[in-house]
């Protein structure tokens, strides 16, 4: 039998799933749990084929708005990136029962944005155009009261109406990097410009991202489990790329993974999207396995033991599910 050669790989810590995501999947399940299938949920509940879709085997119904639901009894769950305040009026309007898995962490910047905007100041998102959170972040106020900027080049051309009553808000799956860029660029041209008290990138983001240029720099290649429409999964990669990694790849599973790329590679490292369950690096882990005589060594950086509180309709069955 031939050898196999030797691999080390270098296994990020933290990777995956952060307080917020095991929330919002929690709150899919306990509902699936208390009240029966169909739990209808608006819009994917975290950004991850593999976890929406072992969901929806359970009885999760996906839509993307809240007209595509019958006249149900059945709860509605909006996912962890928020929506605007259109959605749950809308729900109201319906009566439709409705659960909240929006993330605390985007929570927080949605009571920033509307408390700059009752002080009268203007407002800008710095973040992707489309994706979920900075929808739901814009619709938090009237329209027009948001100016969205995604890069430096943006911030260089931006006007505001006075540069004495602006504030800045951010997504909180953005590059770390790139977000100080471009908040020195609006400082530098607005020194008046209001900031968050704490930076609005979450915890896990800016962990990941940190464990991600520890280990880039000393390995051949990179392996990023997590979804193409995961914002923190995508940064990841940027990541390692930036930190000195010749080859970084996203793949939602094991099977995914380009082999082609990977010819001669001694050491590999793997981390995962805040989105992304182990079980998914474990299974990547294995593929490794098959054709490398592997050595696994956990690289940590941070250490996290946040939790977030479940809506109270469920808590009681959590307590039940926790004993």
């Amino acid at each position: 039998m031939e050898k196999r050669p030797h691999l080390d790989i270098l296994l990020c810590a933290p990777r995956g799933f952060c307080a917020g995501v095991d929330r919002a999947i929690q709150i899919v399940e306990l509902a699936l749990e208390k009240y029966g299938a169909p739990v209808y949920v608006r819009h994917a509940i975290v950004h991850n084929k593999y976890v929406v879709d072992g969901l929806r085997a359970k009885g999760a119904i996906f839509v993307e708005e809240l007209s595509e639901i019958p006249d149900t009894e059945a709860p509605v769950v909006f996912s962890a990136h928020g929506v605007p305040k259109s959605v749950p009026a809308d729900a109201k309007t319906r009566n439709m029962f409705f659960l909240d898995a929006t993330c605390p962490l985007v929570s927080k910047v949605h009571v920033e944005a509307q408390r700059h905007f009752a002080e009268g100041r203007e407002i800008v998102l710095i973040g992707h155009a489309g994706h979920p959170e900075v929808l739901g972040t814009m619709g938090q106020l009237p329209e027009g009261a948001i100016t969205l900027i995604e890069t430096v080049a943006d911030a260089m051309v931006f006007t505001p109406k006075n540069p004495e009553t602006l504030a800045f808000v951010t997504q909180t799956t953005l590059s770390v990097d790139d977000t100080r860029e471009i908040v020195a660029a609006l400082k530098s041209r607005f020194p008046a410009v209001s900031g968050p008290h704490k930076e609005d990138i979450c915890y896990a983001t800016t962990n990941r991202q940190e464990a991600i240029k520890a280990v880039a720099p000393e390995v051949d290649a990179m392996i990023v489990v997590g979804s193409p429409n995961s914002s923190n999964s995508l940064r990841l990669v940027e990541v390692a790329e930036r930190s000195g990694c010749k080859v970084a790849m996203l793949v939602d599973r094991a099977s995914e993974i380009d082999w082609s790329r990977l010819v001669g590679i001694r050491s590999l490292g793997v981390s995962a999207g805040a989105s992304a369950p182990e079980t998914l690096v474990d299974e990547v882990i294995e593929a490794f396995a098959e054709r490398y005589d592997i050595k696994v060594e956990t690289r940590v950086t941070a250490r996290e033991n946040i939790a977030f509180n479940i809506p109270r309709e469920l808590r009681t069955l959590e307590t039940a599910v926790a004993r």
